[in-house]
């Protein structure tokens, strides 16, 4: 062997017997033999995402203590992040409402739950305190609209993610019944209600915003004030009165008319909540019933308002 040949020889051996010492060395030592294998093992396989199927609940309501059972594969369906029925709803389920209405007009202390459920990574865009109540409110006005009495009906919502849309964000019967039987000798539950509706009216939701503006952005506690109203009408049938205000700044007959058009829009937002038309009333009072002094913008902002009780 020529002096060239293992020289060359020299320089190849020294290569190979440097890669393999730079693989048990610098694997197993500098970030660990295991995690360089999985590193391998992860350029290999690509990461497949979890394709789960949707699910379907079935339009189902049951009275253990009667004769009514209900049973179908449709249901009440909702878009992700929306709280408005999907259109259309099927001849079954309004034959099962149809069925439900004549069931609760022959027994009157008989009442329907509603639960809406919703999801964790769901956007609550509603004026509730959570989506699953907004659906659940959403299908009680159908009901009523198709003759169920408000009075029997309660809403509820309950946090559920086990509940998957299909690929095009369509949740199918995030909605789930249930069948009471009150007792009416306990006045407890309507005694609480009337407190409730006492403390709305003691207290009423106080919106500040101006003419015009896309959208209302609630508090908590305003959230939960709204459910409380809704719950005070379905269940005592009184009215929603919600009237505006503004400051003294310009022409006052003028001011009555933009009173009002808030007053408007505060209503328009009731109803996209699920809150029916005939049970809201509006007015204006201009800037006749001042809460702050009208001398100090401070003060002026606080006068344009919208006030929402219930009479």
């Amino acid at each position: 062997m020529s002096k060239k040949t293992s020289y060359i020889l020299g320089i190849v051996l020294t290569i190979i017997l440097g890669t393999i010492l730079y693989y048990f060395v610098c694997c197993s030592v500098c970030c660990g033999k295991e995690s360089c294998e999985n590193k391998q093992k992860e350029t290999k396989s690509a990461v497949v995402p979890e394709i789960k199927d949707a699910t379907r609940n079935a339009f189902m309501i049951k009275d253990a203590n009667g004769d009514l059972n209900i049973e179908m594969n449709d249901n009440f369906n909702f878009k992700t992040s929306n709280f408005s029925i999907l259109d259309p709803v099927s001849g079954a389920v309004e034959s099962g409402v149809l069925k439900l209405k004549d069931y609760l007009l022959g027994n009157p202390l008989k009442t329907v739950g509603i639960t809406g459920l919703y999801k964790s990574d769901e956007t609550n865009n509603s004026a509730y305190p959570n989506l699953g109540l907004a659906r659940a409110n959403s299908v009680k006005n159908y009901l009523v609209l198709h003759g169920v009495p408000s009075k029997q009906i309660d809403t509820y919502g309950e946090l559920n993610d086990g509940i998957n849309p299909d690929d095009t964000s369509t949740l199918f019967g995030p909605i789930e019944f249930g069948v009471l039987t009150s007792d009416p000798s306990d006045t407890s539950s309507m005694d609480e209600l009337k407190t409730a509706c006492d403390a709305i009216r003691a207290n009423p939701l106080v919106l500040h915003f101006q003419t015009g503006q896309a959208s209302i952005s609630l508090t908590k506690e305003q959230r939960q004030k709204i459910a409380d109203i809704s719950h005070c009408v379905d269940k005592l049938g009184v009215k929603i009165q919600v009237v505006g205000h503004t400051d003294n700044t310009g022409n006052a007959a003028h001011n009555v008319v933009l009173g009002q058009q808030r007053a408007d829009f505060a209503k328009g937002y009731l109803i996209k909540n699920g809150i029916l038309d005939s049970n809201i009333e509006t007015s204006s009072q201009g800037p006749k019933v001042p809460i702050a002094d009208n001398a100090t913008e401070e003060g002026r902002a606080e006068n344009r308002r919208t006030v929402i009780t219930i009479n």
